[in-house]
């Protein structure tokens, strides 16, 4: 399939491929694999991140779609002989017949956004120029983890803290390995204080049923109990783990970014 969409590019934007004579690209961009530039165009500037998040516009009326995931940026220029419309044609041409799924589309005022499975992609063409964002949808990484300094601060202020850093697949209760830093910061925080005991608390968001999701939180709580017990020596009695399920959200279900705040695992003291 990903071939056929590529030959279809292809045929509908023979040229995309530009003889950029004199003028250059800014140093360091390139054109995405998904979409080719207009003939003529040149890249101005470009922004790529491996994990961020785009809003993509929905139409009048609707918010605005959060994005998360692998974000591309490219701004070009064209040529003062190509009309708007001449460009947004062939750009809108193209990814129709690639196969996108056309979600929202200003008509000649030149902005759109279109998606096929998980990627996204937002065009603006105006007079001259065009922009073009291309993110490719995945869950944001928790990349930070609190230090046994703050865990130990939120555990005195408020009687519990959030570990962030500890990871779990899908709708399974598995520790992952890259789980280490996380835990070995409630291993140090336990380590300082000999006389602290925790309930280990696992929460879900409130996506399928309840009883599952209050299995499922107390499953992931008695694996981090089983992991910082048999890995990192802490002694069984000091953890107890217990499963909420949906039960205290920190914030709304009602969108991805409030969901992955309340899948969490927390501390709360005995």
């Amino acid at each position: 399939m990903k071939a056929i969409r590529c030959m279809l590019l292809c045929l509908v934007l023979p040229m995309f491929a530009v003889s950029r004579g004199e003028a250059q690209d800014a140093k360091g961009c390139k054109d995405s694999p998904l979409v080719s530039r207009f003939p003529g165009a040149v890249i101005a500037s470009c922004v790529d991140k491996d994990d961020d998040v785009a809003a993509m516009p929905m139409g009048s009326g609707k918010p605005d779609k959060k994005i998360e995931g692998e974000y591309h940026e490219l701004n070009y220029h064209f040529p003062s002989t190509v009309s708007k419309a001449q460009v947004l044609r062939n750009v809108t041409t193209a990814l129709r017949a690639a196969g996108y799924t056309v979600d929202y589309d200003s008509g000649a005022y030149g902005d759109f956004t279109v998606h096929m499975g998980n990627t996204w992609i937002w065009e603006s063409i105006g007079q001259g120029r065009y922009s073009q964002i291309i993110v490719v949808e995945k869950q944001l990484e928790q990349v930070m983890v609190a230090n046994a300094a703050a865990l130990s601060s939120g555990l005195s202020a408020n009687g519990h803290i959030v570990v962030n850093g500890i990871y779990f697949d899908t709708g399974k209760s598995e520790v992952k390995p890259e789980s280490a830093a996380a835990l070995k910061e409630v291993v140090t925080l336990l380590q300082q204080d000999a006389k602290v005991k925790v309930y280990v608390v696992g929460h879900t968001d409130n996506v399928g049923a309840l009883a599952a999701n209050m299995e499922l939180s107390r499953q992931r709580a008695a694996a981090v109990v089983h992991v910082l017990t048999t890995q990192y020596g802490v002694a069984a009695a000091r953890l107890s783990p217990y499963g909420n399920g949906p039960y205290a959200p920190v914030t709304s279900n009602d969108t991805e970014d409030g969901r992955a705040l309340n899948r969490r695992v927390e501390l709360v003291k005995q």
